[in-house]
């Protein structure tokens, strides 16, 4: 199973090639925003997209508008001729969806009052998607908290490896920054309050909301990015909120993953590594107990591009995929401070050879973990 295109855009670019920039150069995209003035949002660095433009359309919500776009960019890299688009199953996902339609923050936008509600379904990225690029193939909305994207891909990849899809695109948006919304995680103490951007740090307090859309292409024998190996996801039922001290979950699901090939061919593991002091404390040594002690460097990607929400997972997938097409990983924002157990971090660019794996993990808020791992080619 092949990663064959990819289209990214975050605050780092509107394009996968500004975006591998962005990481070439070790250059994040954080910044305070005069957007955000309520509740003292306006001291919280934040990653907006560049332009609004990939946001604007009359038909859809915000979210939607900005699916089909990165959606059609992906295809185009694909090369995907007009029949097996039709044939292709789509899977979108959203943490929070079209949130500025449903709280009613985008309505000066949208004159057109008859859609209105289609607006305020989550299920209406997909559905922007299949009709605006004639998709006949089914498609599915998840929406998993924050690992909705890595989620997404995984149901993806057993369509297609089990033979029921021909090939499948693979859809994640979040635009988290609005005042209620981030209200919402400013109560429930998930928002940084002291701009310390360093999630394996004991004093971080928090993560950064940013926005993405990301879409990706999913194709078996077919030349690729890189193959997609695995999907693995469980658990933890234990809290809303928090994971549970001994990082049971995010262990075993990582396992999984990493037992899914040769695990000495690990060379790097890309974190969910929220920022906030729960991930900091439990998610590094849960890594190293599935690691088995070994000592693979970590590579954090959230404090150059902020938490996108459901989109992180599958943007840093379609980031590293970029990357290992090119036998490279990028180094880590400079600065950060390595996990207290001892796993080292990426300092500086890494050299891949065929066969090298890539293990990237998400988790959501409810107590879900999801893990891929992904190998040269």
């Amino acid at each position: 199973m092949f990663i064959t295109a990819v289209e990214t855009a975050c605050v780092l670019g509107l394009r996968t090639e500004e975006c591998l920039d962005a990481l070439r150069e070790r250059r994040g995209g954080l910044a305070l925003s005069s957007n955000l003035p309520g509740a003292g949002f306006d001291s919280l660095p934040v990653g907006a997209l560049p332009s609004r433009e990939l946001v604007k359309g009359r038909r859809y919500g915000s979210a939607s508008n900005a699916a089909v776009k990165v959606a059609a960019a992906a295809i185009r890299r694909a090369g995907w001729t007009p029949e097996q688009i039709r044939e292709t199953w789509l899977f979108g996902a959203s943490s929070r969806g079209n949130a500025g339609e449903i709280l009613g923050v985008n309505a000066w936008r949208r004159p057109l009052r008859k859609f209105s509600a289609s607006n305020t379904m989550h299920c209406e990225i997909p559905a922007a998607v299949s009709i605006e690029l004639g998709m006949r193939g089914p498609w599915q909305m998840i929406s998993n908290g924050c690992s909705s994207g890595l989620d997404a891909l995984g149901m993806a990849w057993m369509a297609v490896a089990s033979g029921v899809a021909p090939r499948a695109l693979v859809v994640a948006v979040d635009l988290p920054l609005i005042d209620a919304l981030l209200q919402d995680f400013q109560d429930t103490g998930l928002l940084s309050t002291t701009g310390v951007n360093d999630p394996f740090s004991l004093q971080t307090s928090g993560f950064f909301p940013a926005e993405a859309a990301v879409a990706v292409t999913l194709e078996r024998d077919a030349a690729g990015l890189c193959r997609l190996e695995h999907y693995s996801a469980n658990s933890d039922a234990y809290d809303t909120l928090m994971i549970p001290d001994d990082g049971g979950g995010i262990e075993s699901c990582v396992r999984t993953a990493l037992q899914s090939g040769a695990p000495d061919k690990v060379v790097a593991i890309c974190p969910h590594a929220t920022g906030t002091l729960n991930h900091a404390r439990v998610e590094p040594p849960a890594l190293l107990r599935a690691l088995d002690g070994r000592q693979v460097p970590l590579l954090p990607l959230k404090p150059q591009t902020g938490h996108t929400l459901g989109a992180s997972g599958l943007l840093d997938v379609a980031l590293l995929a970029a990357c290992m097409a090119d036998h490279w990983l990028p180094a880590t924002l400079p600065g950060l401070t390595p996990p207290a157990c001892g796993l080292p971090l990426i300092e500086s660019p890494l050299h891949l050879s065929a066969g090298d794996r890539v293990v990237k993990l998400a988790s959501g808020m409810g107590g879900h973990n999801a893990a891929v791992s992904l190998r040269v080619v």
